[in-house]
């Protein structure tokens, strides 16, 4: 009889990272981070206040439900750039806006996130980022093989000046930026550029030869709805490329669906075949019954205008009223233009928040108000600031309710913050401000 054989099982395990043959090594997006430890503390029973998130915070209209009930049965995978429907769908979208748009030039994908990454890896090289920018677009750069260069800027949109040194400094270093990253508006101040702001920006794209991808996932949510929304496709079309999707107008993040726009002539031909090929190779294309649902939200029936009208309005409501609450603790805030962000400052209370907490960092802040109080906020720094500026970006948008009879309330409330459960919200903000920076 044979001697029983131990055997011994060697675990796989991960070649170590070295700066001469490793993939980047990227954290779990801040936003995301931050979710999921606000959604631990729920999960505890423990008081929150969840103003990290970015997502929108209401209900799936009832005419896309049924319409994306409907496409069910659409289980094929279907064209690489999107269904045809949805491609003109989206084509109509924009020239309503005022850019005349070809379905031919449109590009579908799996939530306008994984656009801008593609774009990113089709077009190469270095990106330009506004400082501060939305969180992920400096790690997609890094991930795509190149590197962000923060250009401050307002609004979104960078300083063109700004801009054009930090070419030609590249250039000087050797690397060369190849495409600068807008976003109209913006995340996470919630402010919208100027016009003018935008123009020099063409220009300076011109001048260095620089692709522009305007991120236009808010345009539909700014709060006043005369105010004039510049995109640099309609100066510089040539060289413009937007993305957009649902998941801010419509609330619909966890349908995953974007879209982008690429210039009809010049480099868009070859842009699309590069973007296709990617496209091809990670997603095959976007989920079948979404596109048929987004079709439809794209041809913006009157139901779903009148629904984004009611959207802009709460988020407007409710993030000044936020604002107001942050600038009486003492606070420098931007008045909140579009989407559902602040930007508040605290430097000017740096000296109470030091001799109280021991504050001296954005980062220690925001520590403090989830660990201390139970209220999300990210960090300025998360967003490419400076963490001595003490800023903060607060997400105003998951405040309107814990069910979906709650938010339709406030969806269809013309003062939602005298409900309930935001006015709760509300006199909670208070309290924490007040033992965080009173004496």
């Amino acid at each position: 009889m044979l001697a029983p054989v131990a055997l011994t099982i060697t675990p796989p395990s991960l070649p170590p990272l070295s700066e001469a043959d490793s993939s980047p090594a990227v954290p779990v997006s801040a936003t995301l981070a931050a979710n999921e430890v606000i959604e631990a503390r729920r999960d505890r029973g423990e008081p929150v206040l969840p103003m990290a998130f970015g997502e929108a915070g209401l209900p799936a209209h009832r005419m896309l439900r049924v319409a994306l009930s409907r496409a069910s049965g659409c289980t094929a995978y279907g064209p690489v750039a999107g269904h045809p429907a949805l491609r003109e769908a989206a084509a109509c979208y924009w020239s309503r806006r005022g850019l005349p748009t070809e379905a031919a030039s449109v590009v579908a994908g799996p939530g306008s996130k994984a656009l801008l990454f593609s774009l990113m890896t089709a077009i190469g090289g270095d990106v330009a980022v506004t400082r501060p920018s939305w969180v992920s677009y400096a790690a997609q750069a890094s991930l795509a093989g190149g590197m962000a260069h923060f250009v401050r800027g307002y609004g979104g949109v960078p300083d063109a000046d700004e801009l054009a040194r930090s070419v030609t400094s590249a250039r000087a270093a050797g690397r060369r930026i190849r495409s600068v990253v807008v976003t109209l508006p913006d995340n996470p101040t919630g402010q919208l550029a100027p016009p003018a702001a935008v123009r020099a920006l063409c220009a300076a794209a011109r001048a260095h030869d620089l692709v522009i991808i305007s991120d236009e996932i808010y345009r539909d949510l700014v709060h006043d709805p005369d105010a004039p929304v510049t995109s640099p496709a309609a100066l510089c079309p040539e060289r413009t490329v937007i993305t957009t999707g649902l998941s801010k107008n419509l609330a619909l993040g966890g349908w995953r669906l974007g879209v982008a726009r690429l210039p009809a002539g010049g480099i868009g031909p070859e842009l699309r075949a590069r973007l296709l090929g990617i496209g091809s190779e990670i997603w095959s294309a976007p989920a079948g019954p979404v596109q048929q649902a987004a079709a439809l939200a794209f041809s913006e029936p009157p139901a779903l205008a009148e629904r984004i009208a009611l959207s802009r309005r709460l988020h407007g409501s409710v993030a000044r009223a936020v604002a107001r609450r942050f600038a009486a603790a003492g606070a420098a805030v931007p008045a909140p233009q579009a989407a559902f962000y602040l930007w508040p400052d605290f430097s000017p209370l740096a000296d109470v928040l030091l001799g109280r907490h021991g504050i001296t960092s954005d980062e220690g802040l925001a520590a403090k108000l989830l660990h201390g109080y139970g209220v999300g906020v990210l960090p300025g720094s998360a967003f490419g600031e400076e963490s001595g500026r003490l800023r903060l970006r607060v997400a105003t948008s998951l405040l309107y309710g814990e069910s979906d009879p709650e938010r339709h309330a406030a969806l269809n409330s013309a003062d939602p913050c005298a409900l309930p459960w935001i006015a709760a919200s509300l006199d909670r903000l208070d309290e924490v401000l007040a033992d965080l920076t009173g004496p």
